[in-house]
């Protein structure tokens, strides 16, 4: 290997270090003393919980680990959103389970609480996936009420979607293992099944303390909503159990019987892993954001034996476009190509752009994968549509709009990984998280904003200094310098992949090496609800 790959690999292993590390705070919760008074009631913990239900040594994800990164510092911080997501197996079927962390404010909802929930019911009506309630929660973060418990993607919001799944017959169980108070204990009740443990789980939606002032009934909550009460006198629940693990045996005893799902149908054949060598990753992708790379070599690491069959190999060669397969499953992956290129007429174009030829064959391509029912993987560093003079005349924003069309109306799941630049409508043409990809991963390379950095920092240091120039104040070169650094810096912690991971932009932050594993369970998860409508790109300007 050269020097430069040593380089890279250096470089992506330290910002891997750096997400190994980030992980092993989040997965501390609200810190180890909370955990040790949490276990000293007897309970286990949110993440020993879902160890415990999921089956041992089955794969599994986690969605929104780094939710609520660095946000409500005012308040003490509110690690991976105050509650755990992981999709995984119980007894062999797949299913999504959501574990409120009372470790962290004793599971109370921060507004970042129930954008995860959300985002963990989407997950399970899109795919019709079985959703299992682990719940221990105070309730609604009452600092910060405003902001979560009014409007259409509020906390209320949670109960419409157990209503709409159980509908659509999307298996809903919960287990209360702890609080579960005022509007939340509608959740619990909301599900198919409930369960509830004796003496630490209770229900009611005023405790002791408010029934007091309310009413002046006085009650012990044990009295009021304990498991003895709801499995014996209300009928709330329908099962008592004796404890954390007595309550997780019987989901998994519920889980075992459930029927199997209806087929997708997409294409599966025998799993084959990557002839290259995925560790390859790391050296090939560069330490600059500036150098170029051969996203085909990437692609290698990712697929089926190293193989792919290139759609259109010779026009449009800023985007690749290919039919492969990752963990078994058929895939039509539409990848940014990093490297500087030439076009049939000798013209050069710059790797990591879309320009009109490239939009053209990505429309083209994704109502292929749309008619033959392949799932599609799009793979991005993309710093967004070709400007200037010749693309505007040429219509690069038809082009463009015919692209985000396609993505927009795409009907097969979709799988988003960002591995370097994700800038501007190159996030959106690309399947960005406003284009409802099943499941949207960066890797810690990435960067997500509506341009760079430096160009952000630029345009804003121009803003800037015209701004101090109109009072009359002189810029020097020292001041000019000190501007733009101050600008990039805050600039740059806000297109960190950590930035986008916290506010729910992405669903994760993940390993290069842990690629396959998303996007195979994500397919698995999707074949679970057949498509149910047809692929129409409505108008478009040919």
């Amino acid at each position: 290997m050269d020097i430069k790959f040593n380089k890279n690999e250096d470089h992506n292993k330290l910002l891997l270090s750096d997400l190994n590390r980030r992980l092993a705070k989040v997965k501390l919760g609200g810190g180890e003393k909370s955990m040790e008074k949490h276990r000293g009631k007897g309970k286990m913990t949110a993440r020993e919980r879902i160890d415990y239900l999921l089956d041992t040594k089955a794969k599994s994800i986690e969605i929104g680990a780094f939710a609520g990164d660095g946000m409500y510092e005012q308040y003490g911080g509110c690690p991976s959103g105050g509650v755990v997501i992981k999709i995984g197996y119980v007894k062999g079927k797949q299913c999504i389970v959501v574990a409120n962390d009372a470790t962290v404010k004793a599971g109370a909802w921060f507004p970042i609480t129930g954008k995860k929930n959300l985002r963990a019911q989407e997950i399970a009506m899109e795919n019709r996936l079985p959703i299992i309630y682990l719940v221990d929660s105070a309730g609604v973060f009452l600092p910060m009420q405003d902001e979560i418990f009014p409007d259409k993607e509020h906390f209320g919001r949670i109960f419409r979607n157990n209503a709409r799944m159980s509908s659509l017959g999307i298996t809903q169980i919960a287990a209360v293992m702890g609080s579960c108070v005022a509007g939340g204990a509608y959740l619990p009740i909301m599900s198919d099944e409930a369960l509830i443990v004796d003496k630490t789980g209770s229900i009611f939606l005023a405790g002791s303390y408010l029934v007091k002032a309310a009413i002046g009934e006085s009650v012990d909550n044990e009295t009021l909503g304990g498991a003895t009460t709801h499995c014996e006198i209300s009928g709330v629940t329908d099962y008592k159990a004796k404890d954390d693990a007595a309550a997780l045996d019987k989901i998994k005893s519920i889980v075992d019987k459930i029927g199997d799902f209806d087929k997708a149908g997409y294409n599966r054949s025998k799993a084959l892993k990557p002839k290259e060598n995925p560790e390859d990753i790391y050296g090939l992708l560069p330490k600059s954001r500036a150098d170029q790379y051969d996203m085909k070599e990437i692609i290698k690491r990712i697929v089926d034996n190293s193989e792919f069959d290139e759609y259109k190999e010779d026009y449009g060669k800023t985007i690749i476009t290919a039919y492969a397969r990752i963990d078994g499953w058929a895939v039509g992956i539409v990848a940014n190509q990093r490297q500087l290129v030439k076009t049939a007429k000798g013209e050069m174009q710059f790797g990591g752009v879309i320009y009109n030829d490239s939009a053209d064959k990505a429309t083209r391509f994704i109502a292929n994968c749309n008619q033959k029912k392949i799932p599609l993987v799009f793979l991005q560093d993309v710093t967004g549509f070709m400007v200037g003079s010749k693309s505007e005349h040429s219509g690069i924003i038809k082009d463009g709009a015919k692209m985000v069309n396609a993505v927009s109306n795409s009907v097969v799941p979709k799988f988003t990984i960002i591995l370097g630049n994700s800038y501007g409508a190159g996030n959106y043409a690309m399947c960005g998280k406003a284009y409802d990809p099943r499941l949207i991963a960066a890797w810690p390379s990435a960067e997500l904003a509506v341009m760079s950095g430096n160009s952000a920092a630029k345009v804003l240091l121009q803003i800037e200094t015209a701004s101090l120039k109109k009072k009359g104040e002189t810029i020097t070169k020292e001041k000019e310098d000190e501007l733009f650094n101050k600008i990039k810096s805050r600039y740059d912690d806000q297109v960190s992949p950590y930035y986008a991971a916290s506010r729910i932009w992405t669903d994760g932050v993940i390993d290069p090496l842990d690629t396959r594993t998303w996007i195979s369970m994500g397919i698995e998860a999707a074949n679970h609800a057949p498509i149910d409508k047809p692929f129409n790109l409505g108008v478009l300007q040919v």
